[in-house]
């Protein structure tokens, strides 16, 4: 158990941003999240050409106008790259961590959703690439990646639940 504790402090201490939550006890444990800040995040994006905006032009996560990637998982932020660069489409992400979406484990406050505003080529390239999985309880159709991320069409943009980075 040191030996965990001291590597964790030293993947702190070499990447200024990132969190670690929940470290597994032992060997069989689930892998803990690796959290990220809005900083991290937008520079992640901004080095792949994602772009991102929010109704109210802000970034708090405690305001639902805003568009915050505060305690974003890590694999998550990855798994937008991974859209981007395998799709080949615009990116512009309209929705984060920010208060204001539904609550549940797998949400957007817990760092696992991300929403991204519709556009030809995104829903082109998920309608074509992804398998069709049914509707949602809400009748949102969705579509689940070869990795397990699930897209959902809510009309006017898409929300993506990301289990893992999906190809990272």
């Amino acid at each position: 158990m040191k030996i965990r504790s001291l590597l964790t402090t030293l993947a702190l201490v070499a990447t200024p941003g990132l969190a670690l939550v929940g470290t597994a006890p032992d060997a069989s444990a689930t892998t803990a999240v690796t959290k990220i800040s809005h900083a991290t995040a937008t520079s992640m994006f901004r080095q792949s050409g994602i772009t991102w905006s929010s109704s109210g032009n802000c970034s708090d996560r405690n305001n639902p106008t805003c568009t915050s990637f505060e305690q974003l998982n890590l694999a998550t932020a990855q798994g937008a790259q991974t859209l981007k660069s395998a799709s080949g489409c615009a990116l512009n992400i309209t929705g984060g961590t920010e208060t204001g979406h539904a609550s549940g484990t797998y949400s957007h406050w817990n760092g696992y959703k991300l929403d991204y505003g519709k556009n030809t080529c995104v829903t082109s390239y998920v309608k074509n690439t992804f398998t069709y999985i049914g509707l949602r309880g809400d009748g949102a159709p969705q579509y689940q990646s070869g990795s397990g991320n699930i897209y959902a069409d809510e009309g006017n943009h898409w929300d993506v639940l990301y289990y893992n980075c999906g190809g990272c």
